[in-house]
């Protein structure tokens, strides 16, 4: 098992199923936002119904402490994974490029280190947000409609959120594809095409999910 982590074919394998674990929760995640616009009852009775999940075998919040374990563990292998690579890539090419940007590379492939760096700190502002609630303008234990709109509700929070959205899709259309790859899913040209056009559909929808929060908050439709 060391040996497989060691070596590049094995921090791939590493990084396509943290990727497509992480992609798994954040559909759900997408789809739990969502619900912010069925209005603040229904938005907070979904936020308690997930402190419950699991019960009486669970206790309270367990199923979520539980979740946010395993995706910590996966936002860090990723993140090693990733960092090694490049390492290593750079390594392979000690005088760089002659061009900034490899002509053959698309620009989601030349800017997945850069994305991956903005959406890396804002999981962490996200957690100080709306977990920790240290960062949040309303921050009331339970009240997760009222934390969640306040957010929204200062243009440069809604920015920062848009962006690290953007850098979101980039990142998923890249990483779905690599992570087929990696993983023998691509095996001819035509799969090529399918995997791509699903990578992009993806990222597309997740992102549009997600911006449709505080897109809704600015224009007043979630208040």
């Amino acid at each position: 098992m060391l040996a497989l982590w060691r070596s590049t074919i094995g921090k791939k394998a590493v990084m396509a199923v943290t990727g497509l674990a992480m992609l798994l929760f954040l559909i759900a995640h997408m789809l739990g936002n969502l619900k912010i616009f069925f209005g603040r009852e229904e938005f907070d009775e979904y936020a308690h119904w997930l402190r419950t999940v699991g019960t009486p075998v669970l206790h309270n919040a367990w199923f979520l402490w539980i979740s946010r374990a395993l995706l910590v563990v996966c936002v860090v292998l990723h993140i090693v994974s990733a960092y090694q690579l490049s390492r290593r890539d750079l390594s392979a090419r000690p005088k760089g490029y002659a061009h900034r940007l490899r002509p053959t590379a698309s620009y989601a492939t030349n800017t997945m280190r850069f994305g991956g760096i903005i959406l890396a700190l804002f999981i962490i502002y996200h957690l100080l947000d709306l977990t920790a609630l240290v960062a949040n303008p309303n921050g009331v234990e339970g009240a997760v409609y009222d934390n969640v709109v306040a957010d929204f509700q200062h243009w440069y929070i809604a920015l920062a959120y848009i962006v690290a959205m953007l850098a979101l899709c980039l990142h998923i259309a890249h990483g779905f594809w690599s992570a087929a790859r990696t993983l023998g899913a691509v095996s001819s040209a035509t799969r090529a095409r399918v995997y791509k056009a699903v990578a992009g559909t993806l990222a597309l929808i997740i992102s549009v999910g997600f911006l449709a929060t505080p897109i809704g908050v600015m224009s007043g439709l979630v208040d």
